[in-house]
């Protein structure tokens, strides 16, 4: 059994990839066909399945997307900040993440009534922008100086 990170939606896989023995997990775990698999594919994409994403998934990047499903579902609750703080440290915590994290965790510092850690936060994401888009990374500092309770 393995895991397999569809553009959109994940399934587990059985047997040998080759075989395409899948089930959603999201829906009782109900059998799919590979027709089922390309439509899911062509509904997050509009692309057809390529069978480069039929490669099982690493535990990591299970674990990422995971908490990157509960950073989405935390985002549209305001009160459920918390949680998406938590997802977003836990996801800084793994070997391999988007560095993108550092900002994110950052804006729910500020949102959180947590300025000054907040702009640290920024500032250290700035640095990391720095070689790669120093433009953006002024962009970042310009926020982070105008953080604050007012």
């Amino acid at each position: 059994m393995y895991g397999l990170g569809l553009p959109g939606h994940f399934v587990v896989g059985f047997g040998d990839p080759a075989d395409l023995d899948l089930a959603d997990p999201f829906a009782g775990g109900r059998a799919m066909t590979g027709a089922d698999a390309e439509l899911l594919v062509a509904s997050a994409t509009g692309e057809a399945l390529d069978r480069s994403m039929l490669r099982p998934a690493e535990p990591g990047a299970i674990v990422l997307r995971v908490l990157n499903n509960i950073r989405a579902w935390a985002s549209s609750r305001p009160e459920r900040s918390g949680v998406a703080l938590w997802a977003v440290e836990l996801a800084l915590l793994l070997p391999s993440h988007p560095a993108r994290l550092r900002y994110e965790r950052a804006e729910l510092l500020v949102r959180r009534g947590q300025f000054l850690t907040g702009a640290v936060e920024m500032e250290a994401y700035a640095q990391v922008m720095d070689a790669v888009d120093p433009e953006a990374a002024t962009t970042i500092r310009r926020r982070a100086s105008r953080r604050g309770p007012g």
